[in-house]
């Protein structure tokens, strides 16, 4: 039998019977794990494999990954297939696996790499495997005083690539080099370890992401699993009893899931700040008024735009609110101070 290449969000996936008899009526659920085919290469050459290592691929591999969906602005809008026997993509190269909805024009030559399901991996009682199903006894219910733990601080973006995530992991850098513990979230996405490997190298004491119960992404999430699963995160960091812990959320503050949770009373009960990060001076300024507006007023700026002098002097026109590089967020001096004594009030 040809070998399978078993991606990252398939990793917890051991014992399996590869059934190739799929019933036509068969509507595959988020996380529902699948034998696929790769029929062509497009954007993604290769998958990261269940060790973390970038896996080549090439026409006739057998992989294994996980249906879901994808809201990425910066590459593609993915949903789940309607039906078994259609042209199916890769969405995220971490194993997510689903139908494409667009695609932004620097794919538009390439498109997709494409797949077809070969087969589905269940177990012996013939039920399909689900990534999130084989999670659900790690999964905990979200309550506010259940959540509330050492300093929350949420990182947030005004768009995909707007430098969230390198700020979050400088700031950690900082607030280690300051002595104190921290934690990393990364609580909202499409799987990819990326981030929190940058997070971990910069001195996380430990890391999570939504992929730890099952998730190969969280678009379409309603609000209850996400505080559900916001909730798990928390208590699976908690073991390093770290002093802070730093939430990132995906995408632009405009995105489904991150402008519900932003606008979630109990999500915000448990937050202690923010750092938000921009593109440019008119994203930084106007998300703060956004943010603002939803009840939520953070402590510094960072972000793409920082690389540019002329841009931090153009939002230094316009707010207070102390802007840093990413140099700046790991000196020890600014970070180890920029929180002490500061809780971000909700309801201004």
């Amino acid at each position: 039998m040809k070998a399978i290449k078993k991606t990252y969000i398939c990793k917890d996936v051991q014992a399996y019977i590869s059934d190739e008899n799929i019933a036509l009526n068969y509507k595959p659920q988020v996380g529902d794990v699948g034998i696929f085919e790769v029929l062509r290469i497009g954007k993604h050459k290769t998958v990261q494999g269940d060790s973390k290592r970038n896996i080549t691929i090439v026409p006739g591999d057998l992989i294994m990954a996980a249906f879901g969906t994808r809201y990425a602005t910066e590459q593609f809008e993915g949903y789940l297939p309607e039906h078994v026997n259609q042209e199916m993509h890769i969405l995220g190269a971490g194993g997510t696996v689903g139908i494409i909805a667009s695609m932004h024009d620097n794919f538009s030559g390439v498109g997709p790499t494409k797949l077809k399901l070969h087969a589905l991996a269940k177990n012996k009682l013939g039920e399909v495997l689900n990534t999130k199903t084989n999670k659900w006894k790690e999964m905990v219910s979200f309550s506010v005083s259940a959540a509330v733990a050492p300093k929350v601080i949420l990182s947030l973006g005004s768009s995909m690539d707007s430098g969230k995530t390198t700020s979050a992991a400088y700031l950690i850098h900082g607030l280690k080099k300051a002595g104190f513990r921290v934690a990393y979230i990364k609580l909202t996405g499409t799987v990819f370890t990326k981030d929190i490997d940058l997070a971990e190298d910069l001195g996380a004491d430990i890391v999570s992401d939504f992929s730890d119960f099952g998730f190969p992404s969280t678009y379409m999430c309603d609000e209850n699993e996400l505080l559900n699963l916001y909730a798990s995160a928390l208590k699976k960091v908690s073991i390093a009893q770290p002093d802070y812990i730093v939430v990132e959320i995906a995408d632009g503050l405009y995105e489904r899931e991150t402008k519900m949770l932003l606008n979630s009373f109990q999500f915000k009960e448990t937050v202690d700040d923010v750092i938000f990060s921009a593109a440019d001076s008119l994203a930084a300024i106007n998300g703060v008024q956004t943010l603002n507006n939803w009840g939520l007023y953070p402590a510094a700026l960072s972000g793409l735009f920082t690389a540019s002098p002329l841009l931090i002097r153009e939002v230094k026109e316009y707010t207070p609110i102390p802007v840093h590089t990413i140099q700046q967020l790991a000196d020890e001096k600014i970070s180890g101070s920029l929180f002490v004594n500061r809780k971000m009030s909700i309801l201004k």
